[in-house]
Formats: C-alpha cells, structure tokens, sequence
C-alpha cells in the first residue's frame, strides 16, 4: 500500500487532517507534541468507477459510482526549528518519514502560529516561511547523515575500487535511496564526489532529497487565513484546505445528519437540525463553494496521481462479464505506476501468478496485449496464468 507521511510544525492542524482523512482516533488538541508516536490509518484516493461506461452499474464496489482506494497515512509529530539537530522530538520525526513514499506538508495558512507552534494572532506568520522550513529539516537531517560517514565512504570507494553511486546507495538504502536516486544527484553535483566540501555535500542532499520525496503543500486553516496567504500558497501549488470542516462533514454524515463523500462539493442534509447545527454547516457550505469542497481529499488525490504518478488498473478473471471468479463485478481497483506493464501487473497481484504468466488481455477491447503493454489509466485487464 502506497505509505504517506503527514508532516509540519505543532499546531499546523495535522492530527486534525489525518482524523478528517482516516476517522481514526486521533489525540488532537492545539499545544505543542500532541502527537508523539506516528498515528497510522488509512485514507483513500477517490476516483470516478468504471463499472458506469462499461454497463455494469452498481458494481457493489463503489458509491454511487465513486470508488475508494485504499492509502496508508502516517502522522509524524510535529516539528520544531533544529530538529535535524535533536531539538523537540527532533530525528525520531525525521526517521518516521524513512516509511513514507511521499510527503503532505501540512502548514498553517492562517499564519496564527509561530515557526514552534504556539498561538499568535491571524495573519502574524508568512505561511511560506513554514514551507522552506521542513525542507530545510529533512535536507540538513540528511547531511548529518551523511557528513558524519563521508570521509569512510569515500576510502572505501577509493580502495575497493567500487561503483561511487552503487556504495553510497547501499548505505542509504535503509532511508528508501535507490541508485538510480543517487547516481543522478551525483551527475547534477558539478564536481567529484571524493571533491566534495561541507557546501557540495549539501546540495548533494538537496538533490537526493528532491528525489526521494515527493512534497504536496496542504494550506490549512484555510478557513481563517488571510487571502493574501491563500494566494501565495496557491502560487506554489499549494492545496487550500480545512481539516476542520473535512471532519465535521464526516462525522456528520457518519451520525445521520448529512449525505456527504469525501470530495463532494457540496453536502444534503438529511435529517432535522438545531440553529447552531444549521449555522455551522451553512458557514462549510459556503466555504466548499468558493473552494470547490474542503480540499483534504483533494490534497490526497493530488499526492496520488500527480506528484506519485500513479493510475488506476481493474484485475478480472472473466473479461466479459467483468469479474472475478465467484461473479463479483470488478472486485478490485489496484493503484500502478505510470509505465507498470501487464507482466508487471500479473507479479502485483500475486508472485506466483507473475511467475508463471502466460498472456493478458485487454478485456474492454478483448484482445490479447504483450508483457511490455505499458498499462493506461482505467485499464481492465485479465491475466492468463498457470498458476
């Protein structure tokens, strides 16, 4: 399963999206360290269903024709100026982001707290200073690792006579660098790596770093910002969002009031309300129109498929009707890689299946594909193995 991390300073409202996105529990409260251990859930990725263009709605796996896919959604605790350096809960953070394969920065648009997370007044801080700081955390929480190796890894490579990007690759490989990541941050460097200063050592991190992580903005408290904020996360295409709303939406409809899916634009209300209720969900109302919904599962879409790269593939085994082998219409929605092919697809699903592939078939046109057939979004595919 795809692994997200949600990351920021305190009080940015991060514990606040992830019970918005996961309905977990989730301690939240507005002071400093809320979070101390990672909270793990599951969120989703909302895509339209096939099942409508293919003529087999309902498929029974979908809401009204919107389907969830499963992602996993880590809430790192929040971090503090200097954390590279042990400061707060300093790299225990740090290391909690190795799981994640992307990062949702989730920062205070509305500028109310300061670079430690305490209160201060609406407006008081540039949202975009809080930008440049987690990635100047995670790039210097990189180059202490490797500054505190670098003069034995350069030996080793000189006296092992080894492949430089290979080696390093192999003492990163626990933070998720591959040597592909490494190799062409090494190219970009502009000088040696067995030249490299304390400065070009750094930047080394900052480019390896821009490989390894995948960053989408998530302006928060979007609710109560400033619009001057709000355009200049907008400008760096940042996602303007309210955790705050996301999750009185959701516990609403989970409580009977409203009719709501994550994403929707707009809500119905379903079941009798008091003044205050009504006030507040008039008050979401009109800011879903203005933004076009709350922005959360937004935010999640958009790490997804546009800063992951990933696309929507539907595995069956009966290519006429759809589905599996107990009759269930399009049972599983799987997320792929842009480029996965079909040999690909068929390891995805189960080793032994890949193993002893034979062909697939494309089963909205019923033809057979080849192994290197690069999957396209929404593509249904059977699988013939002998397995």
């Amino acid at each position: 399963m795809i692994e997200i991390g949600l990351a920021g300073k305190p009080n940015a409202g991060k514990s606040t999206f992830f019970k918005a996105a996961t309905m977990a529990d989730a301690e939240i409260a507005n002071y400093p360290f809320t979070t101390i251990e990672p909270n793990v859930g599951v969120a989703h990725v909302r895509v339209d269903c096939v099942c409508k263009e293919l003529n087999v709605y309902p498929c029974g796996n979908c809401v009204d024709g919107v389907r969830f896919i499963p992602v996993k959604l880590i809430d790192i605790a929040g971090l503090v100026p200097d954390a590279h350096k042990g400061r707060g809960l300093g790299n225990e953070f740090l290391d909690d982001l190795r799981q994640a394969d992307a990062i949702i920065h989730v920062v205070d648009a509305s500028g109310s707290t300061d670079e430690e997370g305490n209160e201060i007044g609406v407006g008081q801080r540039d949202p975009l200073d809080d930008v440049r700081f987690l990635e100047n955390e995670l790039v210097m929480w990189l180059f202490g690792i490797l500054k505190k190796n670098w003069d034995k890894i350069v030996r080793r490579i000189q006296m092992e006579k080894r492949d430089p990007a290979r080696y390093i690759a192999e003492q990163l490989a626990g933070l998720g660098f591959d040597e592909v990541m490494v190799r062409e941050s090494l190219r970009d460097a502009g000088k040696q790596y067995s030249e490299f200063d304390d400065d070009a050592l750094k930047g080394f991190a900052e480019r390896l770093m821009e490989r390894r992580f995948r960053i989408l903005i998530a302006g928060n408290k979007a609710d109560k910002a400033p619009e001057e904020n709000l355009k200049k996360l907008k400008e760096i295409g940042a996602v303007t969002c309210s955790a705050i709303f996301e999750l009185t939406l959701r516990t609403a409809s989970k409580n009977g009031f409203i009719k709501y899916l994550p994403g929707d634009e707009d809500f119905e209300i379903v079941k009798e309300l008091n003044e205050k209720q009504r006030k507040a969900l008039e008050m979401i109302r009109e800011f879903m129109k203005k933004n076009g919904g709350t922005g959360i599962q937004e935010a999640i879409n958009r790490i997804v498929f546009e800063k992951l790269g990933y696309i929507v593939v539907y595995p069956v085994e009966d290519e006429n009707k759809f589905t599996d082998s107990k009759g269930n219409v399009l049972p599983d929605a799987m997320l792929v890689k842009k480029g996965t092919t079909a040999r690909e697809l068929a390891y995805k699903i189960h080793t032994e299946i890949g193993e002893k592939y034979i062909y697939a078939i494309d089963a909205r046109k019923k033809i057979r594909i080849s192994e290197d057939y690069e999957l396209k979004n929404n593509d249904v595919i059977k699988i013939v193995s002998s397995a």
